[in-house]
């Protein structure tokens, strides 16, 4: 997909089963950093996209992400912006507002080698997209705290954020309403007790 977003529409569902991994890891599935492995903070709210699903989601994806500028706006141990950072996404913009995980991001940052294209920042991540420009990713990962009652309101936000053409990812504990216009579902998967879907911006006619 170039900056656009230009990708074949996906529309099949998918429903992979999760399998287990170590507790307070996660690992990269591919790219330069691929099997590296991330912390995950015992902090509350937070639980990690698993390997699986991960894997799942960048299937739907595509493996080079070259060109692609990403938000992470919940990023706790940063599993899915650094996937994607791993698979050549030209910018990525991890947040999270708790001070243990930011710290743990920049350690993982450092011992990564990440490029400066890998940006951290402290911060509510409602407030920021808030202050946002709109247009600005072909990418944006919304996984709030599992217990979160804002994930409505930040796909919200997130979606004026996106390229027409660009693509939202949502976990949540059960399945969020779609706007009436301007966004479409082109997949989605059920793992345990975490929905995942894939909603696609509606180009311009």
């Amino acid at each position: 997909m170039n900056k656009r977003g230009t990708r074949p529409e996906l529309q099949a569902e998918a429903s992979p089963r999760v399998a287990a991994q170590r507790t307070g890891e996660v690992r990269i599935i591919a790219g330069i950093w691929k099997r590296s492995r991330l912390k995950v903070a015992n902090r509350p709210g937070l639980r990690p996209t698993p390997d699986r699903v991960r894997e799942t989601l960048f299937n739907w994806l595509g493996a080079d992400l070259s060109g692609w500028r990403v938000l992470d706006a919940f990023a706790g141990s940063g599993a899915l912006g650094l996937e994607a950072a791993s698979r050549g996404a030209d910018e990525v913009v991890l947040l999270d507002s708790d001070e243990h995980a930011v710290r743990q991001l920049l350690a993982t940052h450092q011992r990564l080698h990440a490029a400066s294209s890998v940006r951290i920042e402290r911060a509510d991540a409602l407030n920021w997209m808030k202050r946002c420009a709109a247009d600005r990713f072909e990418l944006i990962f919304i996984d709030p705290p599992f217990d979160s009652p804002h994930a409505t309101l930040a796909c919200e936000l997130a979606l004026r954020l996106l390229v027409p053409g660009g693509w939202l990812v949502i976990e949540s504990p059960q399945p969020l309403a779609s706007p009436e216009t301007g966004v479409e579902t082109r997949r989605q998967l059920r793992a345990g007790a975490v929905h995942v879907e894939l909603r696609q911006r509606l180009t311009l006619d």
